[in-house]
């Protein structure tokens, strides 16, 4: 196959447990990073059942598992998050999933991402209406 030493943790296929631990990788690194680290560690109160809901969530987006039964755009109507939080998190992901799977199956993870990151945002910020009306003053 010629792997490259930094490729060995790579996985070649999208299973159960290479989601998690491509999950766990990434939130590893975003909650000790500074821009949005803190929402994160303000938000969650227990990680191990959150990151549990986040593995449902991504089997459920990349194996259409059904795992996830949650409302994502409810959990995050009532954080503080700003639009340029959502490049930071982008790049921490995109950066993680190539660390995780091999390119395509990483470019399949971020494709997937961008997408999700783009309907967040459009809900958060971008509706006139009731979404905006919901939402406290930043």
């Amino acid at each position: 196959m010629g792997l490259h030493v930094h490729d060995m943790e790579c996985s070649s296929e999208i299973t159960e447990p290479a989601i998690a631990a491509l999950v766990a990788r990434f939130y590893a690194k975003a909650r000790l990073d500074p821009l949005i680290g803190p929402i994160f560690n303000d938000a969650v109160e227990d990680w191990d059942a959150h990151l549990r809901t986040l593995n449902a969530f991504w089997s459920s987006v990349m194996l259409t598992s059904g795992r996830y039964k949650g409302n994502p755009m409810a959990a995050h109507l009532k954080l503080p998050i700003e639009p340029r939080f959502f490049e930071r998190w982008l790049a921490l992901w995109r950066e993680t999933a190539a660390e995780s799977f091999t390119p395509d199956l990483a470019l399949q993870f971020k494709a997937k991402a961008e997408r999700i990151a783009e309907s967040l945002k459009l809900a958060l910020f971008y509706r006139p209406g009731a979404m905006t009306a919901a939402r406290p003053p930043a």
